[in-house]
């Protein structure tokens, strides 16, 4: 145990603060939920609406686009306006999407719609987690208040599909879009007796050939990745991250070039900031290319229902919530860099049983290392926030947590289109057809699980069942593939916390890097929030 002895803590935060908590968790809540419900009510409005596959997944995807995408720019945009200010302008313009996409009379409409929400998205996460920066300005209790932060965030991602079952069992699917009208008319009540405003003293003109050239660079690598992931190699969607990779290489370079860039890149100066970083975007790399597998297990290998693959799956995200809330205390005990190693060490474990699934009989064995694997996993995302935003001085707050939350939304779509490939070319050299199955149908069966499920239907009972037989095994090995090489990921990343991280001690502070400061302070237009 390491008995810290840096500097002196920062000003502790009283009740207000607390409760100003309370209400930022109401976006966060709503932004992981929305995220979620909309696949139960899919099917509904896709009948009533008449909307095809490929309107389909632009109902689906045109919000988690958008708020990749503009996150970069909001965060940045709330530095120079208030973020406060900015959270009631998104709160605002995400209940007035809400209602235009519950009430769409067509598809084209509800896209529209839900493009609105990625945009008013993208203004609540940077600006409730730099609010929290600017609120706790104590190390320990910012990560008290970063950890039920993220609780709230994966506990919308679990209740989600629960409430939208209950919405949709007695009312139509437009229902689940009003989830988020009286939680942001809360919002917008509330915040204005209970947030402090903050932004940065100097911020500079917004500079739109930036905002362009990161819109331009983050949008063509999520859309790439995850179309790389889905429908495997094409030409279209790697052209795609190829131009988003060159965009984002004009816009670091003009971001160098700026007095005012819309970016700072000073931030990444900073050891912790950077090793921080690449932790959360690793991380998120390997748990959601992992998570991809399990629920398709659970209901093409299993056979249960959706109904029963997500109750199985909440044990998991409970423990995953208890995982972050105990988070804080290790951290005040002990060195973060020695509790995100240990942490992922049990995902490590995790993975090891993961690779050990069989394709009968696996369920239990699956489940446990999937759990092994959130509780591991969740230490590490809650400390490497909470070094992200810590690190940087409180007038770039609203920057760093659009960087911290891009970092996430680019590593779930990498490791989306990574381990999902790499599962898949398991897939495909595992899978044995039987005798006689026809062109069509082996290069459907080949394809995926699910294809090959499809295919039988079409083949005689005999050469149906060696089928499924010979697609779920296959599957299996991909799931075994992608669970062993995630646990030799875990440890390398355990490894590499330890070898970044080992001079931060449990405050935050780093015995290595002087702490940035701010050039000017939160004086003037920034007012602070007074315990009370």
């Amino acid at each position: 145990m390491y008995d810290p002895t840096g500097p002196e803590p920062g000003p502790r935060a009283g009740r207000r603060e607390w409760i100003g908590l309370a209400v930022l968790a109401l976006p966060t809540l709503l932004v992981s939920l929305d995220m979620s419900v909309l696949f139960l009510a899919l099917p509904q409005l896709s009948e009533e609406l008449g909307a095809g596959g490929n309107e389909q997944l632009w109902i689906l995807d045109s919000y988690g686009f958008l708020v990749a995408g503009f996150l970069v720019t909001m965060g940045t945009l709330g530095d120079r306006i208030g973020r406060r200010r900015l959270l009631l302008i998104g709160a605002s313009a995400f209940a007035a999407a809400s209602v235009l996409a519950a009430y769409a009379p067509s598809t084209e409409l509800l896209i529209a719609a839900r493009a609105l929400l990625g945009i008013a998205g993208a203004t609540l996460m940077p600006s409730t987690l730099a609010l929290i920066r600017n609120m706790f300005h104590d190390d320990r209790q910012r990560g008290v208040a970063i950890a039920v932060w993220m609780s709230c965030f994966m506990a919308g991602n679990t209740i989600g599909p629960l409430i939208g079952g209950v919405l949709l069992e007695w009312f139509w699917w437009g229902s689940v879009f009003l989830l988020g009208v009286p939680v942001m008319v809360l919002l917008v009540l509330t915040a204005p007796a209970l947030l402090p405003e903050h932004r940065d003293p100097d911020p500079g003109r917004l500079d739109l050939i930036s905002v362009a050239l990161s819109l331009g660079a983050i949008l063509p690598v999520v859309y790439g990745l995850k179309e790389l992931a889905t429908e495997g190699w094409r030409p279209g969607p790697a052209a795609a991250v190829v131009l988003g990779v060159a965009l984002g290489w004009l816009f670091v370079r003009r971001q160098h070039r700026l007095p005012h860039p819309l970016l700072d890149l000073r931030l990444f100066a900073d050891r912790t900031f950077r090793a921080a970083l690449g932790i959360n975007f690793l991380g998120a790399v390997l748990m959601s290319g992992t998570f991809l597998f399990i629920p398709l297990y659970l209901r093409l290998v299993e056979g249960l229902s959706p109904l029963q693959a997500g109750l199985w799956l909440v044990p998991q995200s409970l423990a995953m919530i208890a995982s972050t809330q105990l988070t804080p205390y290790l951290a005040g005990r002990f060195r973060p860099a020695y509790v995100m190693a240990g942490a992922l060490v049990v995902a490590a474990v995790g993975g090891l049983l993961l690779s050990q699934v069989g394709p009968v009989g696996g369920r239990t064995l699956l489940v446990v290392g999937f759990l092994l694997a959130c509780v591991g996993v969740a230490p590490p995302s809650a400390l490497a926030t909470g070094l992200v935003v810590g690190s940087a001085p409180p007038g770039k707050a609203g920057a760093t947590a659009s960087v911290s939350e891009t970092s996430g939304e680019l590593g779930v779509a990498l490791g989306l289109a990574t381990l999902g490939s790499l599962g898949a070319a398991a897939y495909r050299d595992q899978l044995v057809l039987p005798d006689g199955v026809p062109g069509r149908l082996a290069e459907t069966a080949r394809e995926s699980l699910a294809g090959a499920i499809a295919a039988s239907g079409q083949l005689s009972t005999g050469s149906a069942a060696a089928l499924v037989d010979s697609a779920r095994g296959a599957f299996t090995s991909g799931l075994n593939v992608v669970g062993g090489v995630g646990a030799l990921l875990f440890l390398a990343l355990a490894i590499l916390a330890v070898a970044t991280l080992r001079r931060v001690d449990p405050t935050g502070q780093s015995h290595v890097d002087p702490p940035q400061t701010d050039s000017g302070s939160d004086s003037g237009e920034a007012v602070r929030s007074a315990p009370v």
